[in-house]
């Protein structure tokens, strides 16, 4: 594995290995160099090229192996691993591109435009310490929560906050103290009942009750919101695209945070790009 057999690929063959576009790997293999001439050079030097570097880190995300696996690859230590994959990352937080909106994004969202909120699951290794709090009995099993509200007309990501398992959804959508102008139609799944008495102008689905089945009318209410808000999982369905995120995380919790915003910010990147493209 190396960066210049990789480059060779078909851009459909690079973005189906990396995750990303050759575009946005291109740009954070210039943040990493810039952040390299900067720094004081001290100790040995990498035994890899900082585009090794940022495709090993790449790797590590797509395909999730450990860092054992992924040095007898490159035929590195799995420790330097680790100390590389840590360095990319920290590159590109520290850089600022990668970053999402946040809650700043919000005040300049058109008030015509529409934004769909949805919560997704990451499995995780059962925790020592305090179990039930990330036990999500949907899933049977310990995990992380990620919210994930997104514009619907652009399908970027606008902000993103992260919770234990057991936190119901709604109170997610509480505690992130989400600040949108009252114009801002929100779109929201079951789990989101009751968001209209924090923000009027919202769609949830209608649900069904024991003694009273949905009207014709009702039942294409809501089909016609979930066609609407699919698109959040589409967009869940993209950043799943790194096993990272899809498969049991093994990792510190505190840095999986930093991980699924800094994936979000190169998913806007990307989105980015491509619109770029589209309109040349």
């Amino acid at each position: 594995m190396s960066y210049e057999k990789v480059r060779k690929l078909e851009p459909t063959e690079f973005k189906r290995l990396c995750g990303v576009t050759l575009g946005t790997f291109e740009q954070m293999v210039k943040l990493v160099t810039a952040e390299k001439v900067l720094a004081k050079k001290s100790g040995r030097p990498s035994k890899l090229s900082i585009e090794d570097q940022v495709l090993m880190t790449l790797e590590y995300w797509r395909e999730y192996r450990t860092h054992f696996h992924i040095g007898v690859t490159w035929g590195l230590d799995e420790t330097n691993v680790l100390r590389n994959i840590r360095k990319v990352e920290n590159i590109l937080i520290k850089s600022g591109l990668f970053n999402v909106g946040g809650k700043k994004k919000l005040k300049e969202l058109d008030s015509s435009e529409l934004v769909v909120v949805d919560v997704t699951e990451h499995e995780i290794e059962r925790p020592q310490k305090k179990q039930k709090r990330y036990y999500s009995g949907k899933q049977k099993c310990h995990t992380l929560k990620s919210q994930v509200l997104i514009n619907q007309k652009t399908k970027e990501i606008i902000c993103i906050a992260v919770r234990k398992g057991k936190v119901h959804d709604f109170r997610i959508w509480k505690e992130s103290q989400i600040d949108l102008t009252k114009e801002t139609e929100i779109l929201a799944d079951k789990g989101y009942q009751g968001i209209e008495k924090i923000h009027t102008n919202s769609r949830t689905p209608i649900k069904k009750t024991q003694k009273k089945s949905l009207t014709k009318e009702q039942k294409q209410f809501n089909k016609k919101l979930a066609k609407e808000r699919i698109v959040v999982e589409h967009v869940h369905r993209k950043l799943k695209i790194f096993r990272l995120l899809s498969s049991r995380y093994r990792n510190r919790r505190k840095r999986f945070g930093l991980r699924i915003n800094l994936i979000a910010g190169i998913y806007n990147y990307d989105l980015y790009l491509s619109l770029q493209q589209a309109s040349i």
